[in-house]
């Protein structure tokens, strides 16, 4: 499966997660769900997936994690805040560029329509 088709079923399996939960939960429960149903869909997903930063040809732990790592194509950054900011953006390109990844999803679980909350990425490499 490409990386569009990934992305195409994390998209599918939000938009069930928040049809079934709506706006207001925190952004773990919605994370724990949304692994849940891609699992059901058959999809490998790390979850709270340690992300070095790689230095002076060593790797630093600094603490990042990735929410989701899905099918090892697809980082999947998820929030429950009012509105995203560039800084969330910039988060994920971080991550994107720290884990050599070309594709990710920044998902905001707190819009009242989740096609409002969705932001795909790219990793221009």
């Amino acid at each position: 499966m490409d990386v569009n088709e990934v992305t195409c079923h994390v998209v599918d399996a939000a938009m069930k997660v928040h049809s079934a939960l709506g706006p207001g939960l925190l952004e773990s429960a919605y994370e724990a769900c949304l692994q849940h149903e891609l699992i059901q869909r058959g999809f490998d997903v790390k979850r709270q997936l340690a992300l070095p930063v790689t230095y002076d040809s060593i790797q630093v732990d600094a603490g990042y994690r990735l929410d989701l790592l899905v099918a090892d194509t697809v980082i999947v950054e998820l929030k429950a805040v009012s509105e995203l900011i560039a800084l969330h953006k910039a988060q994920l390109l971080s991550y994107l560029k720290l884990s050599g990844k070309k594709v990710g999803l920044l998902i905001n679980f707190n819009v009242v329509h989740l096609r409002e909350g969705i932001k795909r990425m790219v990793n221009e490499l």
